[in-house]
C-alpha cells in the first residue's frame, strides 16, 4: 500500500493501481473504479478445504477462506466448511460480516505511519506528548508513557501491561462474567488506567511483549494529533478512498451488519453465543467489523505500497527490534516450504481471523472461524496449503 502522495485523497486510486504495473511518481492517476463483487467464482480452491475441515474438526462450527491472486478480486475464490449458525444450519457466505479483533491494529498502524510521513508525528517521540487532555500517562507501579515511544507502541516493545489480562476484567470479558458484562461500555482512558495500575511487563524497549494497551494508546494519539477519533481517520484515509464498504468501527453498537452468522465462545465446558456484545472493550486494539473480501483488498493494497511511502513501508515491515516477531502493526510468517507471507491475525469473543499475503500483495488469503477456541496451528495450515502448493488459477 504505497501512497504516492501524502494526501489521503490520493488513496482513491489504490485499487486501479493494483491492477496495473507500478506507476512512476509522475504518472497521472487514473480514476478510481468500483471493485467487482468478491466471491463471484464460487468453486472452492482445493488447497484450503482440507485445512478448513481440520479447523471444524477442532471445534469451530464453521470455517471459511477467500483467496485472491494477481489482484483479480472479481475472481476471488471462496471456500467454506461447517455452518455459520448452529440453530438453522446456514453456511458461511463470502459477504458475511464478522468481528476481526486485532486485525484492527494494522489499520491503526497505517494511519499512524501516514501521520509520520506527513511530519505530524515522530516514531521516536514519546507517547505522553500526544495524549488528549485528561488521559492518564503514569501509574502507581512504574508504568510511564513519558518513557514509551510511538515506535514501541507499534511493535509491542513498550512493556505496558496488557489490560485484557487484568484478572477482574478478564473474568468479565471472557470468563464466567461474560453473560452479565457483555454489554458493558468501556472508554479507552478507563482501560488505560487499568493497565497503568499494573507493573510493566518489561522496561520500554527491552523486549517484545504483545499488549492490547499499546493500540488503545495509539488510537488516543490519532485523536490528539488529528482532532478526530481514530475510526474517523481510518474511514477518511483508508475505507472511503479504497471503497472498503463492508468494514466498520461500531464503537458501542453491539450488533453486526447483515449478512452475518453467529459467533460462539468457549467458557469452561460451555459453548456460548457471543454474537452480540459491546465492542468498546476492544477499541483501537480490536473493534473492527469486516468481511473476507475487504480484508483481501486492504492487505493487497497495503503490501503493494498504496497507502504508505517507501520509507514507512520499510518501517512497517521492520522486525529487527522484536527479534523477528513483529513489525509495526504487521508481521511475517515463514511457512514450512520457505515462503514468507505478511499479515496479521485477530480474535475477539466468538471469532478468529487471519490475513496473509506475498510481499507484493498480489496473492492474498484471508480465513476465519466463528469461534475463539479453534487450534491456530491448523489456521497456519490454511496458509501453507494455499501458498506452498497452489496452482495458478
Amino acid at each position: 500500500m504505497t501512497m504516492r502522495s501524502r494526501r489521503p485523497a490520493a488513496v482513491a486510486v489504490v485499487l486501479a493501481a493494483l491492477a496495473a504495473p507500478a506507476l512512476t511518481a509522475c504518472a497521472p492517476a487514473p480514476p478510481a473504479a468500483r471493485v467487482p463483487p468478491v466471491g463471484t467464482v464460487t468453486r472452492p480452491p482445493a488447497t484450503t478445504v482440507p485445512a478448513l475441515r481440520r479447523l471444524v474438526e477442532d471445534g469451530a462450527p464453521g470455517a471459511a477462506s477467500l483467496v485472491t491472486r494477481d489482484g483479480r478480486f472479481h475472481a476471488s475464490r471462496f471456500a467454506t466448511v461447517g455452518v455459520a449458525d448452529l440453530r438453522n444450519g446456514r453456511r458461511m457466505g463470502a459477504r458475511d460480516h464478522f468481528r476481526a479483533g486485532s486485525l484492527t491494529k494494522t489499520l491503526v498502524a497505517t494511519v499512524i505511519l501516514q501521520l509520520v510521513a506527513e511530519g505530524r508525528l515522530a516514531l521516536d517521540g514519546t507517547a505522553a506528548a500526544h495524549l488528549p487532555p485528561g488521559v492518564p500517562a503514569t501509574g502507581g507501579d512504574g508504568s510511564d508513557l513519558h518513557k514509551v515511544t510511538v515506535r514501541q507502541l507499534l511493535d509491542h516493545t513498550s512493556g505496558l501491561f496488557n489490560y485484557t489480562e487484568d484478572r477482574r476484567l478478564s473474568r468479565q470479558l471472557y470468563g464466567n462474567g461474560f453473560g452479565a458484562h457483555r454489554y458493558d461500555r468501556h472508554t479507552p482512558a478507563e482501560l488505560l488506567r487499568i493497565a497503568l495500575g499494573h507493573p510493566p511487563a518489561a522496561a520500554p524497549g527491552a523486549r517484545y511483549s504483545y499488549s492490547n494497551t499499546n493500540y488503545l494508546v495509539l488510537g488516543l494519539i490519532i485523536k490528539a494529533v488529528t482532532g478526530h477519533p481514530y475510526a474517523t481517520e481510518i474511514r477518511r484515509r483508508i475505507l472511503v478512498p479504497a471503497r472498503l464498504d463492508d468494514t466498520s468501527f461500531p464503537g458501542t453498537d453491539p450488533t453486526l451488519p447483515a449478512p452475518h452468522g453467529r459467533a460462539y465462545s468457549r467458557i469452561g465446558d460451555r459453548r456460548v453465543d457471543a454474537t452480540s456484545l459491546d465492542p468498546s472493550r476492544a477499541g483501537a486494539a480490536g473493534e473492527m467489523v469486516t468481511t473476507l473480501g475487504d480484508l483481501n483488498r486492504f492487505f493487497s493494497a497495503l503490501l503493494a505500497g498504496a497507502f504508505l511511502p517507501p520509507r514507512q513501508m520499510a518501517e512497517i515491515r521492520s522486525e529487527k527490534r522484536t527479534g523477528g516477531a513483529y513489525g509495526l502493526g504487521l508481521y511475517a510468517t515463514k511457512l514450512p516450504c520457505g515462503i514468507t507471507v505478511w499479515g496479521h491475525n485477530g480474535d475477539i469473543n466468538g471469532s478468529f481471523a487471519q490475513t496473509a499475503g506475498t510481499a507484493d500483495g498480489r496473492h492474498v488469503v484471508s480465513y476465519r472461524v466463528n469461534t475463539d477456541a479453534a487450534d491456530r496451528a491448523h489456521g497456519t495450515d490454511v496458509l501453507t496449503a494455499e501458498f506452498c502448493r497452489a496452482p495458478r488459477a
